[in-house]
């Protein structure tokens, strides 16, 4: 990213300029020279990390008795288990951000009950690369889901489908798009997918996370005049004083102000939104301030920037006076989408997910997620829409604070929902979640929250059913 210091412009005018002639006219109109092309590096940091698997065995689950593989395919750490009763089905599971360590594991599926007591044979890979390396996410689930009867010596599975939570949410999508099909070295085409808390919006979640920091610094009157904003961590006991009473439960003045920003940043004004921005997720978030928008190495570029961005205090989309203040003097930054451009050996870098599939697919989000936010759903919906592909996607949203925080019987109603529509043709109902009214209704997500199980004490009920 470059910044573009003392922008001149209210947020209105820069819009504008930007539908007029995007980054060149923006830098005209401020006496700056055009903005030059950059040169696409190949080189990133991510390729000279080195990674171990970690291939350990695993139990069954009592009274549910299967066959069990583990082992390492292709530089990734893999679990397979296959029922008594298996339907000659397969379901891949891809797990969510691994941090940024050596060591290569597997994570077990949420379903797993379930799916082994209704014959479904699964299979998960640990990825042969941590941090947020989609590409490798979706390339190594593809390759185990091929190797699946080398490795068991079983049939091939006559039906595969995709899920997983967060990352892997986004490798679920990304898996079943048209371009990844095109693209990737290891193709296979599903059947279905079940994206839960995923990142379905690819390159916008680094961009929330940019604006969501970028805007707290600001507001606490300790923002850089450069980028990136390097000293972000060291200066982040004195953002959070400036803007809350007591973190992360009660933001002041100025910290409400940061709150407006992110309601309109992950998706409206909607319930439980206010209870995910007073979570710990705070810490989460705030850890990723400070970087230099390569995703930790994962782009050779940086790819996020704020030249096209309103901030907002509130859902009045007439900017106040205050508002127009603090768009002007916010540093403006200018991103690289070509930093995540097209590749010649296989997907982008990180995989982008269109709405271009022809399977069904059903989604769930949390409604107060603060780290993958609500936003994504609408950008998933959107983009399905775009490209003729609506009917195919079916949404649900749930009534919890946090990221991922989904009961049991949540995942399983939305599993089942995909696999019965997939297998009979009877679509499963979904929510509305581009209609602003209906998604800031008090009780929207009322209809596929299921609490039994969860720890939601203390969140708005429906209509005392909840």
């Amino acid at each position: 990213m470059k910044t573009i210091a003392s922008v001149k412009f209210g947020a209105v005018a820069l819009a504008g300029l930007l539908l007029q002639g995007g980054v060149t006219a923006l830098a005209q109109a401020q006496g700056k020279p055009t903005v030059p092309r950059y040169a696409h590096s190949e080189t990133r940091e991510q390729d000279s990390r080195l990674y171990v698997p970690v291939s350990t065995p695993f139990d069954a689950l009592p009274g549910l008795p299967s066959e069990r593989w583990y082992g390492v395919h292709q530089g990734a750490s893999y679990r397979i288990e296959v029922p008594p009763n298996w339907n000659g089905k397969l379901v891949m599971y891809a797990h969510g951000y691994r941090g940024t360590g050596a060591e290569l594991t597997v994570t077990n599926p949420s379903l797993r009950p379930w799916l082994l007591q209704n014959g479904y044979a699964w299979a998960a890979s640990s990825y042969s690369a941590n941090y947020y390396d989609v590409r490798a996410g979706v390339e190594d689930t593809n390759a185990l889901a091929l190797a699946f009867s080398s490795i068991t010596g079983k049939p091939e599975p006559s039906k595969r489908y995709v899920t997983g939570h967060s990352m892997g949410g986004h490798v679920a999508a990304a898996a079943v798009e048209a371009e990844t099909l095109a693209t990737a070295n290891n193709r296979v085409r599903y059947h279905g997918s079940v994206p839960m808390c995923g990142v379905t919006g690819d390159v916008y979640e680094f961009e929330y996370l940019f604006n969501f920091t970028w805007a707290a610094q600001h507001l606490a009157g300790l923002g850089p005049s450069g980028y990136p904003a390097s000293d972000f961590q060291e200066k982040l006991p004195q953002i959070i004083g400036n803007l809350w009473t007591q973190y992360p439960t009660v933001p002041n003045e100025q910290g409400r102000k940061l709150e407006g920003i992110v309601r309109e940043l992950s998706g409206g004004e909607r319930p439980i939104f206010a209870e995910g921005f007073r979570t710990a997720y705070q810490d989460v978030v705030m850890s990723t301030g400070g970087g230099d928008g390569t995703i930790n190495g994962i782009l050779a570029d940086s790819l996020t920037g704020n030249l096209g961005v309103i901030y907002q205090f509130d859902d009045d989309k007439r900017l106040s006076a205050e508002e127009r203040a603090f768009n002007k003097s916010i540093p403006r930054v200018l991103g690289l989408p070509m930093a995540n451009n097209l590749r010649p050996d296989g997907l982008r870098w990180i995989p982008v997910v269109r709405g271009e599939f022809n399977v069904p697919v059903v989604s769930i989000h949390t409604l107060g997620d603060l780290y993958v936010p609500f936003k994504h759903m609408q950008l998933y919906r959107k983009r399905a829409e775009t490209n003729g592909n609506g009917g195919l996607l079916v949404q649900r949203a749930i009534r919890a604070p946090g990221h991922c925080d989904f009961s049991y019987q949540e995942q399983v109603e939305a599993f089942s929902a995909m696999t019965t529509w997939e297998q009979t043709g009877t679509k499963p109902a979904g929510d509305e979640v581009l209609d602003a009214r209906t998604v800031a209704d008090p009780t929207y997500g009322c209809r596929f929250t299921r609490n039994e199980g969860s720890a939601r004490a203390g969140l708005p009920a429906c209509d005392g059913a909840l």
